[in-house]
């Protein structure tokens, strides 16, 4: 077997592969050997077909699957051997020859390989990126502890609605008709509930700022509300029921509900971190202050990951790339979406495609290897975040195990927890080697920045 490769300008290669008999007729015969244990051809008992009928009726597809096995294994091979950085998979070449696979004996393939530009993506000590600490100030406490506090809160009743503190109510709803009587076999929902608070339209929200237990409100839930769903949602019924709901409705209030925000005592303190392992108020805000700080560092980290790409991408400077294969490859994993996708979506591919080649030179130059617990424990911090954001800080480290095993049974999850896996090692290493120009700012400001991105 014969294998060349021609790459005249760096980036577009031309790989030919050749088969002889003798390189693949051995393993065409051990196949054929074992169809013939396996065949099943009336008028013969297994194993006695003869080889004669064997080889034309199974002779000529069995060497395609053998060459085509054969030939993904020397090309790929062939690209590993000789260190050809390939981008995306090889096509076939419109220097490619029909095949005889039934007579011939020799076969030639042709395929085209995109290939990387060669650059260098390297960072020294003499290199200066910006690392932001964000400032966790009383500000940051207080909102966690506020959020902290609506998460423990729980509804009072009382006897009258008051817009300032977001009252609840609770009541029947009835349809008129165009005279504003009940509308008979119309619309009735009983305990249903409404929060003025949340009508969007000034007219229909002021009609409640009256209310009280046993008050009957007329209003227009159409008017009040701008979404259908919304409408069906207050009215209990289908969407298109609800578009059909133009009339006035009665509300006779049954329950006028105050949310009330939890005390900061050894309650609250507790229900966040577990039983006494906050004792006083001093002691929970730093406790809040330390898992701010935590979940900041992540926002940080990701922040100063995205600044070395820039870095680099400008120090890369303008690559090139072999868009007109690049381009076929796209398509060719698109082939649903069509040219128009591909010519849309291009730039920002090849974009995602530079970084990717930067990232993996910083990662082979900083030797960053992960294994199975490393992924393991982006899964448990994952599960971790999700968790706080639902007011769950105390989430017991079991649990947490239980969950990252179960999100790892997904392969759709394991791609990415691997890439975040890399991602956080591989900042662990630069944050090491670079000069970091420390700066502090607000989580306002922080913000800000991100969102320029």
């Amino acid at each position: 077997m014969n294998i060349s490769f021609e790459n005249p300008d760096k980036i577009n290669g031309l790989m030919t592969l050749t088969f002889e008999k003798e390189d693949y007729q051995t393993e065409v015969d051990k196949t054929l050997k074992d169809y013939r244990k396996k065949a099943n051809i009336p008028g013969f008992r297994p194993g006695q077909v003869p080889m004669g009928l064997v080889k034309r009726q199974f002779g000529t597809s069995v060497k395609v699957d053998v060459i085509n096995k054969m030939l993904g294994e020397k090309l790929y091979e062939y690209v590993r051997e000789n260190k050809i950085q390939m981008l995306g998979d090889p096509l076939p070449s419109d220097k490619q020859k029909e095949l005889d696979f039934e007579k011939g004996e020799t076969f030639e393939f042709v395929f085209d390989i995109a290939v990387a530009p060669e650059f260098k993506a390297d960072l020294t000590a003499d290199d200066s990126i910006d690392y932001y600490d964000i400032n966790v100030d009383d500000e940051l406490v207080n909102r966690q502890i506020e959020m902290f506090q609506s998460r423990a809160g729980h509804y009072d009743k009382v006897e009258k609605y008051d817009a300032a503190q977001n009252d609840m109510l609770k009541g029947d709803l009835r349809e008129l008709d165009a005279d504003g009587n009940t509308k008979e076999g119309g619309i009735t929902v009983e305990g249903a509930v409404i929060m003025p608070e949340y009508i969007k339209v000034d007219e229909q929200k002021a009609l409640f700022n009256d209310a009280a237990l046993g008050s009957i409100i007329t209003f227009n839930p159409r008017k009040a509300y701008e979404s259908d769903t919304e409408l069906a949602a207050l009215l209990k019924v289908e969407k298109d029921v609800a578009a059909a709901a133009t009339t006035d409705f009665t509300y006779q209030v049954t329950e006028v509900s105050r949310f009330v925000k939890s005390e900061i005592n050894q309650e609250l303190f507790d229900s966040v971190y577990g039983k006494d392992t906050v004792k006083d108020e001093a002691e929970f805000r730093g406790k809040i202050a330390e898992g701010i700080k935590a979940q900041l560092a992540t926002d940080t980290d990701y922040k100063f990951l995205l600044d070395v790409r820039a870095y680099l991408e400008n120090k890369a400077g303008e690559l090139q790339f072999p868009d007109t294969l690049l381009k076929r490859i796209m398509l060719n994993n698109n082939k649903d979406k069509g040219e128009k996708f591909v010519e849309d979506n291009y730039e920002a591919s090849v974009k995602e495609l530079k970084w990717h080649l930067i990232k993996e030179q910083l990662v082979a130059a900083n030797q960053i290897k992960i294994d199975d617990n490393d992924i393991k424990n982006v899964a448990k911090e994952t599960a971790r975040i999700q968790f706080a954001q639902y007011g769950m800080s105390n989430v017991p480290e079991e649990y947490l195990d239980n969950y990252a095993t179960e999100m790892l049974k997904d392969r759709k999850n394991v791609d990415g927890l691997v890439d975040r896996a890399i991602d956080i090692k591989l900042i662990g290493a630069l944050k090491n080697v670079v000069k970091l120009n420390n700066k502090q700012v607000s989580l306002d400001d922080f913000n800000k920045m991100m969102q320029e991105k």
